[in-house]
């Protein structure tokens, strides 16, 4: 599965003449983590998130002293808060590597890059809706697939907690790698293998 498959378009964006309360304001309504920042030419610049925009901007109770090294800074743009230079992937990249950079990076956005353009972003949350398919859905996916490379009553899939049991009436090595690729590109899919038919059917 590629970050193409599930990414989320077109993305609500950003300058960075843009007023931090205002960025704040689309994340509030929207109820996004993330903002992606882009110039003129819709190139990615940087990324404003929930904690930049917290950071330093909430002001102490008169009551206490202010924490030292928090500048309050009201009113600041986009761009005096972003985060830059902006981690991003590509649309082509593995899903897996993806979440691997999410965590590794501890990030809940990545923007997707053609280039230096952006064109996608692919939160955890979009990788959570993906595992939550139902067997159901995912399977009739499945099928779809397999039928448009080696017909439709030819495979018989089973799917178990996204776990995908594909036997097939013909016994080919080369068909049975390409089916296998097919249904692990299918989302929701978290393993794939083939059984065979010899001990009945999936």
């Amino acid at each position: 599965m590629r970050a193409l498959d599930i990414m989320s378009r077109p993305v609500t964006t950003v300058t960075p003449d843009v007023p931090a309360k205002e960025a704040a304001r689309i994340l509030s309504t929207h109820g996004f983590t993330a903002l992606p920042v882009v110039d003129d030419d819709e190139r990615l610049v940087g990324i404003v998130t929930e904690a930049d925009l917290i950071a330093g901007r909430v002001p102490p109770d008169a009551r206490y002293p202010r924490p030292e090294g928090q500048p309050h800074r009201a009113g600041a743009s986009v761009g005096e808060v972003m985060t830059t230079p902006a981690t991003a992937m590509a649309p082509g990249c593995d899903l897996a590597a993806l979440a691997r950079a999410l965590l590794d990076a501890r990030i809940r956005a990545m923007p997707i890059v053609d280039g230096d353009r952006l064109v996608g972003i692919v939160t955890r949350g979009d990788i959570v809706r993906v595992f939550a398919r139902s067997d159901s859905a995912i399977a009739a996916d499945v099928r779809r697939h397999l039928s448009r490379y080696g017909g439709p009553d030819r495979w018989h899939v089973d799917v178990r907690d996204g776990v995908v049991r594909i036997a097939d009436d013909f016994d080919d090595e080369t068909d049975r790698h390409v089916a296998t690729l097919l249904a692990e590109a299918v989302p929701g899919v978290v393993e794939a293998t083939m059984v065979s038919t010899a001990g009945g059917r999936a």
